[in-house]
């Protein structure tokens, strides 16, 4: 059963959630952190939620990240402390404890949260493909790209953005971008295109084409299972394993036949193993 709640993070925003609960006892909460476009109807994060609940007894909670969905924004300012305040509001309205599970520029975010120490209840964090640029042999983004990325969302260029943050942020080919365009896909991703920065500052420093600093790592004291597809770009298995490397306490799954659209029947088994404390598998 899901149900609907709100909560106010420490500026002010309204951060809308909803709750999936088992029929049974509780094995834990896990609170799914969405990556760039991605808000808590996705239905991949709702299928994720439902087979977390259904399988493993887990409580999951499912917001929406500032600035997309039904929740509040700051335009104009984009800091990742709003985001660990939003996260340290969604986890203290849910009993003050809870495991993160972080998908993409969201993984980057549940990992920064837990490093920060402003959130002691996070138990566990499961990061899925956090999409750090560690060296220069593949696309790394233009120095630049906050300073546009900002111009246009402030014009309120949807489209632009959306463009614009794929090609040069993520680095999908501009002919797979503009195929998007004629898909019922494409009116989805406009809505959410103004929160973009949001990712831009939680991600921006660590997509540098620079190796990970061990040090800015330190304070995740919380276990950490990293996954990846075999089928994902080189650049993210290649950043799940240097994240691996540079955290203090984790291990690294790559999951056969998954891709960084994945198959959520895939992506559950080895994360709700690690959540609910069972040795983890790869499905």
């Amino acid at each position: 059963m899901a149900t609907t709640h709100t909560v106010t993070s420490a500026d002010g925003t309204t951060i809308v959630y909803d709750r999936h609960t088992p029929t049974g006892d509780s094995r834990g909460t896990v609170i799914l952190v969405g990556g760039a476009f991605s808000y808590r109807g996705f239905p991949k994060m709702v299928e994720l939620a439902r087979l977390l609940v259904a399988s493993y007894g887990l409580t999951v909670v499912d917001y929406d990240r500032r600035g997309r969905g039904d929740s509040g924004d700051t335009p104009g300012r984009y800091d990742v402390a709003q985001e660990i305040d939003d996260l340290a509001a969604v986890v203290a309205a849910e009993g003050g404890s809870a495991a993160l599970f972080g998908w993409s520029s969201g993984a980057g975010l549940a990992l920064r949260a837990a490093a920060s120490g402003r959130i002691p209840g996070i138990g566990r964090v499961v990061a899925f493909e956090p999409p750090f640029v560690v060296d220069r042999t593949r696309h790394v983004p233009p120095a630049d790209l906050g300073e546009t990325l900002h111009a246009l969302v402030a014009a309120d260029r949807r489209g632009k953005v959306v463009r614009y943050f794929m090609t040069k942020a993520i680095g999908i080919p501009a002919p797979f971008v503009g195929l998007m365009r004629i898909t019922p896909m494409w009116s989805k991703l406009t809505a959410v295109a103004g929160s973009t920065p949001h990712d831009w500052a939680v991600m921006g420093e660590y997509m540098r084409g620079e190796p990970l600093d061990p040090a800015d790592w330190a304070g995740v004291r919380v276990p950490v299972l990293v996954l990846s597809g075999a089928r994902s770009d080189a650049l993210l298995r290649t950043a799940a394993r240097a994240a691996t490397a540079v955290l203090p306490d984790a291990r690294h799954i790559e999951i056969p036949k998954l891709s960084h659209n994945p198959n959520v029947g895939l992506l559950a088994p080895p994360a709700g193993d690690f959540l609910t404390n069972q040795p983890a598998s790869t499905g």
